[in-house]
């Protein structure tokens, strides 16, 4: 079997790492490296940016380049593509040793020469080995190999040449490297490997008379997109912000609504940009449109500059109350989250009329816990409000189990921990964890404090304050206190971790108007903590910095 051989090196080039391609394969001085700035391996926001807003790009560029999750080709350990063929079966010896002169290859030209010299050895996933190998070495510090023209040419050449057999994750993968790299979108490699890419695609219907993406079918393309609502693009919204386009329907400003909403995006600009949307096309928007149009300014927090955001909002729900009903109060919720509730509307959703309507619908339940939310607003935050409430008969807890945020994500909390910390701190006869105080909300943990400052233990108090406060006079109130320890996990915050969600900050706005003493953990403390004796420390400050006692001193 003959050995593989590198031929002798040709001289350096004088092109240094500082390069860009131009034209359908020609190679200049720029003043913008190929690959340097990007460790990463990710495009920058603003040339996603560009590649989104262009007048040519198509929503099968969007779906099947721009929006795939990012490969890493400079920061990649060794190769996954050659460990085994498509077939499974492990690769003879030679294979195996060509991948490994791939992966150590010292520079450009040597990998052409390994690629070139040995074709009966090379195998369709070397070639994506190599683009990746070509990407390290661009990318090193503190001085990248030179590179020649004529072996970037030559190693395109190489893969336009064998990519009709390439399997399509393998065509896949060296396209996304490619333009990773810096070929250009319409050099001969990428267009070789996209036409490669749409004859291995299932057939799709043919695509409207329009082939021009243009203003808001370019952004309802991209954020339809289901990768792209699966994953954020942070940096490419906050670009988007400053260049919407004109031309924007109710479809387009629900995916943006939606998207923000999903991603806890607190996007100041692009929420302006809505509320003033649904105000210009208030005559043309059902409530149905309009609680997806609202759902980000609750959910974020955020209430929005637009003067005219609330009038509208109210006239909207004075002429949509009775079609749509669960929409209604949908849009309630989103206005109760900021405190924003409209005595008008909430006598509508109160009266029996409205409630008798809802009693046999599929969605009677929720609606009933939604409004017994309300009216626990109405009861704690409107002392002037005096129309119809809601009969006790027909409330419901609000949340009677801890939101599905916290379940899904229950392995990256600190509940269990701090619980352990707790035990190890007080006892467990002196806390109750997830504990649900009426009207129905799920508290993380929950003290019982004695005038003087003790912890008492649960069993022996009534861990419940009483609901509603107003009815309770206060000299038969229960001297003791009930301090709320309340976790304030990474995702309880948007996205930018400084404003609490609108359900977060609503649930810690009532329980303390109802007489509940709350003491937050943060994320950033919590995680700052190496281990549970650090913890317990903690958490002892933060007890005594309330005047807490515990132990044989406290009683």
């Amino acid at each position: 079997m003959a050995k593989l051989r590198p031929r002798a090196p040709r001289a350096p080039s004088k092109v240094g790492p500082a390069f860009s391609f131009h034209g359908r394969g020609g190679l200049g001085r720029e003043t913008k490296p190929l690959v340097q700035g990007h460790a990463a391996g990710s495009p920058s926001p603003n040339s996603m940016l560009r590649v989104l807003l262009s007048a040519q790009a198509s929503s099968a560029r969007l779906s099947g380049l721009l929006l795939l999750p990012p490969v890493q080709p400079y920061c990649l350990g060794p190769s996954k593509w050659g460990d085994r063929p498509p077939g499974g079966a492990p690769h003879a010896g030679p294979v195996q040793g060509l991948q490994r002169l791939l992966e150590q290859a010292r520079s450009p030209g040597e990998l052409l020469r390994w690629l070139g010299q040995n074709p009966t050895k090379v195998r369709a996933h070397h070639y994506p080995v190599a683009l990746r190998r070509l990407g390290q070495l661009l990318g090193s510090q503190p001085r990248p190999p030179p590179v020649e023209q004529a072996t970037l040419q030559d190693l395109s050449q190489l893969i336009i040449r064998n990519c009709p057999s390439f399997d399509i994750h393998t065509i896949h993968v060296c396209l996304h490297l490619a333009v990773l790299l810096g070929f250009p979108s319409d050099g001969p490699l990428v267009c070789a490997l996209e036409q490669e890419q749409r004859l291995r695609l299932p057939p799709k219907p043919p695509p409207p008379l329009q082939p021009v993406l243009r203003g808001g079918l370019r952004l309802e393309a991209a954020l339809s997109c289901p990768r792209f609502q699966r994953h954020p693009q942070h940096h490419l919204i906050r670009s988007l912000a400053e260049a919407m386009p004109e031309e924007l329907t109710p479809h387009v400003m629900v995916l943006l609504a939606q998207h923000l909403a999903r991603h806890r995006l607190r996007e100041p600009q692009l929420l302006e940009a809505i509320a003033h949307f649904l105000v210009a096309q208030e005559a043309q928007l059902n409530s149905k449109v309009v609680q997806k149009l609202v759902l980000p300014f609750g959910r974020l927090n955020y209430l929005p500059l637009e003067q005219q955001f609330m009038p509208c909002l109210e006239r909207i729900l004075a002429r949509e109350a009775g079609v749509a009903p669960l929409a209604t109060v949908n849009i309630l919720m989103s206005l109760c989250q900021l405190r924003c509730l409209p005595f008008r509307a909430l006598h509508f959703v109160f009266s029996p009329g409205f409630i008798s309507h809802i009693s046999g619908t599929p969605h009677a339940l929720i609606v009933r816990r939604y409004l017994s939310l309300l009216d626990t607003a109405v009861e704690l935050e409107l002392p002037g409000y005096r129309g119809p409430r809601l009969p006790r008969r027909q409330q419901v807890p609000i949340f009677p189990q801890p939101l599905i945020t916290d379940r899904a994500r229950c392995k990256y909390s600190h509940k269990d921990i701090v619980a352990e910390g707790l035990r190890q701190l007080l006892g467990e006869e002196k806390y109750r964890q997830d504990l649900t105080v009426p009207p129905g909300y799920c508290t993380d943990f929950l003290l019982c404090v004695s005038s003087s400052g003790a912890v008492l233990p649960v069993r022996t108090q009534d861990p419940f304050l009483p609901y509603p406060p107003r009815s309770c006079p206060y000299t038969t109130r229960d001297p003791a206190q009930r301090v709320v320890l309340m976790l304030r996990e990474r995702w309880h915050f948007c996205r930018d971790g400084r404003v609490l969600l609108g359900s977060r900050a609503l649930r810690e706005r009532h329980l303390g108007l109802m007489g509940y003493q709350l003491l937050p953990l943060p994320f950033e403390e919590l995680e700052s903590q190496r281990g549970l004796p650090q913890l317990k420390s903690y958490l002892r400050q933060k007890l005594q910095a309330l005047g807490l006692r515990w132990g044989p001193e406290g009683g």
